[in-house]
């Protein structure tokens, strides 16, 4: 199984056909080859990735998989007609159920957003991951109160990716800001957060896994070392606790759990759209 491939097929960027169809495959104990083709939005286009699948197939000697995104129904016949792979067609499977449900017919719109100019949800997004850059790591208080959370822990607990996820996939002005051994000393929140305290959301870690973490980037530094590690993640728990901070551990979580927890808990609104 080693050897199988699954195409992601779309006629947009194949973010949807790849984050779902990752969704089914990781309910299968094997991990096959992905191939992304994004903008197949041509007949021609359609027949050249059609092409690249069956020489796939013959080559591994198994048949492929191909997840397709595909609205245009000639585009996606074409491709199904000419494609010898186990072909799984998202839009269809879900769109004609929902137009019998409805009793409308779907517009066939090609994309998520098929004019950016006029997406109030997609300027929404670029704002926020301009907050989250300019308010990366503390870097900045200017505006801090625009955000709408505000992550805090001790350095790579998993801030940064985090903020970022958050703005990209939910439109979120998510800052972070580290817990430093001066707050530790301080025994206090940093100024700046004091009166945003009900915004902000901790992230702890596991200190071995923050050592390693920290051994990557600055290796043989007290920075890295186990015995600092453990003392300012144990800092870190203890003033969030002081301070009535809901706070979660990063070690075993991935960011799409994390960032959904502190939706729930922070802005349970964005949950609901």
């Amino acid at each position: 199984m080693t050897q199988r491939t699954v195409f992601f097929v779309s006629d947009g960027t194949g973010i949807t056909a790849e984050t779902f169809g990752n969704s089914i495959l990781a309910q299968f104990p094997f991990k096959p080859r992905h191939i992304r083709r994004p903008f197949i939005d041509s007949t021609e286009k359609a027949l050249q990735v059609a092409q690249e699948i069956n020489e796939t197939g013959v080559r591994e000697g198994q048949r492929p998989i191909a997840f397709a995104t595909l609205v245009n129904a000639e585009v996606l016949e074409v491709f199904k007609r000419h494609c010898q792979a186990r072909v799984l067609d998202m839009i269809s499977s879900f769109i004609a159920p929902l137009e019998d449900e409805f009793g409308v017919t779907s517009n066939h719109r090609v994309g998520r957003f098929s004019n950016v100019a006029q997406s109030r949800e997609y300027h929404d997004r670029i704002e926020a991951i301009n907050f989250a850059l300019a308010h990366d790591d503390g870097q900045s208080a200017r505006h801090l109160a625009e955000a709408d959370v505000i992550l805090l822990g001790v350095s790579r607990s998993g801030k940064t990716p985090t903020s970022l996820y958050l703005a990209m996939q939910h439109g979120i002005k998510a800052a972070n800001y580290p817990l430093i051994p001066e707050d530790f000393e301080r025994r206090k929140l940093p100024t700046a957060l004091v009166p945003l305290k009900r915004k902000c959301f901790g992230l702890t870690i596991d200190p071995e896994r923050l050592a390693s973490i920290r051994n990557e980037r600055r290796p043989g530094s007290k920075y890295a070392e186990l015995l600092n590690c453990r003392y300012e993640v144990n800092e870190a728990e203890a003033m969030m606790k002081r301070e009535g901070i809901a706070w979660l551990s990063s070690t075993h979580k991935s960011i799409e759990e994390i960032a959904t927890t502190i939706l729930s808990d922070i802005r349970p609104d964005r949950l609901i759209y």
